[in-house]
Protein backbone atom coordinates (compact mmCIF):
# COMPACT_ATOMS: atom_id res chain seq x y z
CA UNK A 1 0.00 0.00 0.00
CA UNK A 2 1.27 3.46 -0.88
CA UNK A 3 1.41 6.06 1.89
CA UNK A 4 2.55 9.67 2.11
CA UNK A 5 5.88 8.34 3.39
CA UNK A 6 6.64 6.80 -0.03
CA UNK A 7 7.16 10.22 -1.64
CA UNK A 8 9.95 12.74 -1.93
CA UNK A 9 9.71 16.51 -2.39
CA UNK A 10 12.23 19.31 -2.78
CA UNK A 11 12.68 21.79 0.06
CA UNK A 12 12.64 25.54 -0.61
CA UNK A 13 16.42 25.29 -0.68
CA UNK A 14 16.21 22.69 -3.47
CA UNK A 15 17.23 19.70 -1.32
CA UNK A 16 15.37 16.43 -1.92
CA UNK A 17 13.45 15.48 1.22
CA UNK A 18 12.31 11.91 1.75
CA UNK A 19 8.93 12.13 3.47
CA UNK A 20 9.66 8.81 5.21
CA UNK A 21 11.58 10.91 7.75
CA UNK A 22 8.17 11.88 9.13
CA UNK A 23 7.08 8.29 9.88
CA UNK A 24 5.30 8.11 13.22
CA UNK A 25 4.18 11.74 13.07
CA UNK A 26 0.82 13.28 12.31
CA UNK A 27 1.15 15.50 9.23
CA UNK A 28 -0.82 18.56 8.19
CA UNK A 29 -0.08 19.09 4.50
CA UNK A 30 -1.25 22.31 2.86
CA UNK A 31 -0.85 24.04 -0.51
CA UNK A 32 0.00 27.67 0.17
CA UNK A 33 0.26 31.04 -1.57
CA UNK A 34 1.63 34.43 -0.54
CA UNK A 35 -0.95 36.63 -2.27
CA UNK A 36 -4.21 34.86 -1.42
CA UNK A 37 -7.19 35.87 0.70
CA UNK A 38 -6.36 32.84 2.86
CA UNK A 39 -2.66 33.80 3.26
CA UNK A 40 -3.24 34.93 6.87
CA UNK A 41 -3.78 31.22 7.63
CA UNK A 42 0.03 30.99 7.75
CA UNK A 43 -0.40 32.46 11.24
CA UNK A 44 -2.82 29.68 12.25
CA UNK A 45 -0.62 27.01 10.68
CA UNK A 46 2.38 28.27 12.63
CA UNK A 47 0.31 28.40 15.81
CA UNK A 48 -0.84 24.78 15.35
CA UNK A 49 2.75 23.79 14.60
CA UNK A 50 4.03 25.45 17.78
CA UNK A 51 1.22 23.88 19.82
CA UNK A 52 1.82 20.32 18.58
CA UNK A 53 5.36 20.00 17.20
CA UNK A 54 6.74 18.57 20.44
CA UNK A 55 3.89 16.04 20.52
CA UNK A 56 4.65 14.58 17.08
CA UNK A 57 2.98 16.85 14.52
CA UNK A 58 4.58 18.36 11.43
CA UNK A 59 3.05 21.01 9.18
CA UNK A 60 4.31 20.78 5.59
CA UNK A 61 3.72 23.74 3.28
CA UNK A 62 3.69 23.39 -0.50
CA UNK A 63 3.54 26.71 -2.37
CA UNK A 64 1.45 26.61 -5.53
CA UNK A 65 0.85 29.20 -8.26
CA UNK A 66 -2.09 27.45 -9.97
CA UNK A 67 -4.86 29.54 -8.44
CA UNK A 68 -5.04 33.13 -9.64
CA UNK A 69 -1.22 33.34 -9.92
CA UNK A 70 -1.13 34.02 -6.19
CA UNK A 71 2.35 32.57 -5.66
CA UNK A 72 4.43 34.22 -8.40
CA UNK A 73 7.75 34.40 -6.53
CA UNK A 74 10.68 32.05 -6.51
CA UNK A 75 11.68 29.83 -3.60
CA UNK A 76 13.91 32.42 -1.88
CA UNK A 77 11.18 35.06 -2.11
CA UNK A 78 8.55 32.64 -0.76
CA UNK A 79 10.75 31.68 2.19
CA UNK A 80 11.53 35.30 3.04
CA UNK A 81 7.85 36.27 2.83
CA UNK A 82 6.73 33.43 5.13
CA UNK A 83 9.44 34.12 7.68
CA UNK A 84 9.12 37.92 7.71
CA UNK A 85 5.32 38.17 7.71
CA UNK A 86 4.25 35.10 9.65
CA UNK A 87 7.34 33.73 11.43
CA UNK A 88 6.89 30.41 9.67
CA UNK A 89 9.22 27.80 11.14
CA UNK A 90 7.55 24.63 9.82
CA UNK A 91 9.02 22.97 6.70
CA UNK A 92 8.22 24.69 3.42
CA UNK A 93 8.82 22.95 0.13
CA UNK A 94 9.57 24.09 -3.41
CA UNK A 95 6.70 25.42 -5.48
CA UNK A 96 4.65 22.64 -7.10
CA UNK A 97 1.52 22.04 -9.14
CA UNK A 98 -1.30 20.30 -7.28
CA UNK A 99 -3.65 19.80 -10.25
CA UNK A 100 -3.28 18.68 -13.86
CA UNK A 101 -0.82 16.42 -15.62
CA UNK A 102 2.12 18.12 -13.90
CA UNK A 103 0.74 17.69 -10.39
CA UNK A 104 3.31 16.54 -7.86
CA UNK A 105 3.00 12.78 -7.20
CA UNK A 106 2.34 13.45 -3.51
CA UNK A 107 -0.70 15.55 -4.40
CA UNK A 108 -1.95 12.99 -6.91
CA UNK A 109 -1.86 10.51 -4.03
CA UNK A 110 -3.51 12.85 -1.50
CA UNK A 111 -6.36 13.69 -3.88
CA UNK A 112 -6.98 10.03 -4.74
CA UNK A 113 -7.01 8.98 -1.07
CA UNK A 114 -9.25 11.84 0.09
CA UNK A 115 -11.43 13.26 -2.67
CA UNK A 116 -13.32 16.48 -2.16
CA UNK A 117 -17.05 17.13 -2.33
CA UNK A 118 -18.99 14.82 -4.62
CA UNK A 119 -15.86 12.73 -5.13
CA UNK A 120 -13.96 15.36 -7.10
CA UNK A 121 -10.21 14.99 -6.81
CA UNK A 122 -9.08 18.42 -7.95
CA UNK A 123 -7.81 20.94 -5.43
CA UNK A 124 -10.19 23.89 -5.55
CA UNK A 125 -7.95 26.65 -4.14
CA UNK A 126 -4.92 27.52 -2.03
CA UNK A 127 -4.85 26.38 1.60
CA UNK A 128 -6.62 23.07 1.01
CA UNK A 129 -5.40 20.92 3.89
CA UNK A 130 -4.83 17.19 4.35
CA UNK A 131 -4.43 15.58 7.75
CA UNK A 132 -2.33 12.40 7.68
CA UNK A 133 -2.15 9.67 10.33
CA UNK A 134 1.11 8.50 11.91
CA UNK A 135 1.11 5.50 9.53
CA UNK A 136 1.07 7.79 6.46
CA UNK A 137 -2.56 7.21 5.49
CA UNK A 138 -4.76 10.19 4.74
CA UNK A 139 -7.33 10.89 7.45
CA UNK A 140 -9.25 13.84 6.01
CA UNK A 141 -9.26 16.72 3.51
CA UNK A 142 -10.25 20.20 4.68
CA UNK A 143 -11.50 23.12 2.60
CA UNK A 144 -9.47 26.32 2.23
CA UNK A 145 -12.04 28.05 4.46
CA UNK A 146 -11.26 25.71 7.38
CA UNK A 147 -8.92 27.54 9.72
CA UNK A 148 -5.98 25.49 11.06
CA UNK A 149 -7.05 26.10 14.66
CA UNK A 150 -10.42 24.45 13.86
CA UNK A 151 -8.50 21.22 13.20
CA UNK A 152 -6.96 20.80 16.66
CA UNK A 153 -9.60 18.29 17.83
CA UNK A 154 -8.84 16.02 14.86
CA UNK A 155 -5.09 16.45 15.41
CA UNK A 156 -5.44 15.45 19.06
CA UNK A 157 -7.55 12.43 18.04
CA UNK A 158 -4.84 11.26 15.62
CA UNK A 159 -2.09 11.79 18.18
CA UNK A 160 -4.00 9.48 20.54
CA UNK A 161 -4.27 6.68 17.93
Amino acid sequence: MTTVFDFKADSLAGKAIDLSQYKGKVLLIVNTASKCGFTPQYEGLESVYQQFKDKGVEVLGFPCNQFGSQEPGGEAEIGAFCQKNYGVSFPMFAKIDVNGDGAHPLYKHLKKESPGLLGTEGIKWNFTKFLVRKDGTVYKRYAPTTKPEEMTGDIEKLLAE
